[in-house]
């Protein structure tokens, strides 16, 4: 009666053992297909960006956001004026949807130094598609 006892103990061990290892690798599948991607064609992305500002990158990729796998923008800035800025980003998507805000978002901390980039991570909602277009507009807040 022990040694059933110790038998299936130790196949409980081991099928939770392969059971995590195979929890494990389906994870990591799912992280590489959350990779950063074009977020559209290289002719359907419009762009208007202040003079003070650079964009240093701009991708897209999939994450849960509110129990949902929605799309995600990662938008980095470069402040390549003389003075510290503070910018609005606002991205428009050819089905209506828009996002935004600004960078940094408080002010607390400081605006964006000379020559320091900063990168902020935009999610919408419910967005489970590529866009078709965007438009991506970059300006500068008054002081």
């Amino acid at each position: 009666m022990k040694q059933r006892k110790a038998m299936l103990s130790w196949f409980i061990v081991i099928g939770a053992a392969v059971c995590m290892g195979l929890g494990a690798g389906v994870g990591a599948m799912a992280n590489a297909a959350e990779g950063e991607f074009s977020c559209a064609q290289e002719g359907k992305i419009s762009k208007e960006i202040s003079p003070e500002a650079q964009l240093d990158g701009f991708s897209c990729f999939f994450k849960i956001f509110e129990g949902v796998k929605s799309l995600h923008f990662k938008v980095a800035v470069k402040n390549v004026s003389d003075k510290p800025q503070r910018y609005r980003v606002r991205i428009f998507l050819d089905n209506g949807k828009a996002v935004g805000g600004l960078i940094p978002r408080k002010t607390k901390k400081g605006l964006v130094k000379p020559g320091q980039t900063v990168t902020f991570v935009y999610p919408v909602g419910r967005m489970k598609d590529k866009p078709g277009s965007i438009e991506l507009y970059i300006t500068t807040m008054g002081q």
